[in-house]
């Protein structure tokens, strides 16, 4: 009898706690997702309720000119080739790079390796403000300042360290067993690397491309500074030019915001279960 008292209070307990966990959940997520909601309103709405008190949740009609204003002040689809341009050759390069590297130290003993990588991790708390004047005069010396090359360029040399550290965990949690017989069959160093931990690595891989791709893709620094031709601006550089150009207005501003973000949720969408399995296979082993 004490048995099951004991078990219908732990039932209870249980039920209470899942309870609560989903009522907080569904509350952050309606939290976090009401900005997108109100931006999807806003770019629906005439300008005239925008501002309104209380604010209006609901167009007054579906305003699909704010779009279509949206795509012709802004030359939407040549930002939008710029910014796939600079975004595809990024994540090649990072992806690529960063598990090159990550895959050395994982997996070779080599002098200096650990403090090597120490130096590397401290890079993450290196300020980008730091370097930002003598990196602008690097290139402006290379001739490159008002071209895609400093923004492409320096992603194939290294990586980002985020992005090393991540894949390097991952490979640390594969067996040392497929490097040992892969050596044994006579494969070399780049064969095991190409042919045997790129394939397993797949979400791990996923995982860093994302990132990049939403680095790259809601960057405005880097052509803030570097891109002076309006032909060559990307998106976000776009967009931020955009207020000037419509005198704020509103809706067409959103507009251009949602087609902006439409790519990314894209993205998101469809690679979410690779995203979860290169994260959590990334913190299996330290």
């Amino acid at each position: 009898m004490m048995n099951k008292h004991l078990q219908l209070s732990r039932s209870r307990t249980i039920l209470f706690r899942n309870i609560f966990l989903y009522v907080f959940l569904t509350i952050a997520s309606i939290t976090c997702i009401l900005p997108l909601l109100w931006m999807i309103s806003t770019s629906l709405k005439s300008g005239n309720i925008i501002f309104d008190i209380p604010p209006k949740w609901l167009p007054d009609g579906f305003h699909f000119e704010n779009y279509v204003k949206a795509v012709v002040d802004i030359s939407y689809f040549r930002y939008f080739l710029n910014t796939a341009i600079i975004t595809g050759f990024r994540i090649f390069a990072e992806v690529f790079v960063s598990s090159l590297v990550a895959f050395g130290f994982a997996k070779f003993s080599f002098p200096g390796k650990n403090i090597w990588f120490f130096i590397l991790l401290s890079t993450i708390m290196l300020p980008g403000e730091v370097m930002l004047i003598p990196i602008f005069q690097m290139f402006s010396t290379l001739g490159w300042v008002n071209t895609f090359l400093p923004l492409i360029v320096p992603a194939f040399f290294g990586g980002q360290a985020v992005f090393i550290f991540l894949l390097r965990q991952f490979f640390m949690s594969q067996p040392e067993e497929l490097m040992e017989a892969a050596t044994i069959d006579g494969a070399t160093k780049l064969g095991i690397f190409y042919k045997i931990y790129l394939p397993i690595s797949k979400p791990a891989l996923i995982t860093v491309g994302i990132f990049s791709f939403q680095g790259s893709w809601n960057d405005l620094m880097g052509p803030l500074i570097y891109l002076n031709d309006s032909e060559k601006f990307t998106l976000q550089l776009g967009l931020a030019m955009f207020n000037g150009v419509t005198k704020v207005q509103w809706g067409p501003l959103m507009a251009a915001s949602i087609l902006t973000l439409v790519p990314v949720l894209i993205v998101f969408f469809f690679a979410q279960k690779y995203f979860t399995e290169g994260i959590s296979f990334s913190a299996i082993k330290g």
